[in-house]
């Protein structure tokens, strides 16, 4: 551990921003510490989102993470939660541009949502902004819990990449 003299100001972490756009719509936003590239490497290296994808206090574990990122390609999470056994998320990538854009579908229900992330560097820190479009208004609101997880999900990258 690195001493820190008493004068230096304690590190912060940014904020997650959650807001609702729309009855079908949300938007998840943050800047993080580091440039564009290694925020979008932590998004699509299995390897590195299956240290910090899933929530610590959800009780889940990131059994597996396949992912073929490339326009057309797939991906597959499989997690298991507790006692309750194993649940699968999976859908297909629409855009792939790196290290600024990815868009995939969320096809787990009929209810699944379309994602889509933009990555914008600045002075070497990349502002996040995750937009979820869903299919009704009855189809956000079941997910409306999630957005914690989210945030959780974001202070666990921010760990990630500082390390």
């Amino acid at each position: 551990m690195v001493a820190r003299k008493e004068s230096e100001p304690m590190p912060t972490k940014n904020p997650t921003t959650v807001q609702r756009k729309s009855e079908t719509e949300l938007t998840v936003s943050r800047t993080f510490n580091a440039p564009a590239r290694i925020v979008f490497e932590a998004w699509t290296k299995p390897e590195l989102m299956k240290r910090w994808w899933v929530p610590k206090s959800a009780g889940m574990e990131l059994l597996s993470c396949e992912q073929d990122v490339r326009v057309g390609g797939t991906y597959r999470l499989v997690f298991r939660h507790g006692a309750s056994g194993t649940m699968a998320f999976h859908g297909k990538y629409l855009e792939v541009v790196p290290p600024s854009r990815l868009v995939w579908t969320n096809e787990e229900s009929a209810d699944g949502s379309v994602t889509t992330l933009t990555f914008e560097e600045k002075d070497g820190k990349t502002l996040l902004v995750m937009h979820e479009r869903y299919p009704s208004k009855e189809a956000l609101e079941a997910m409306a819990g999630a957005a914690d997880g989210i945030s959780e999900s974001f202070d666990q990258l921010d760990e990630l990449l500082v390390a």
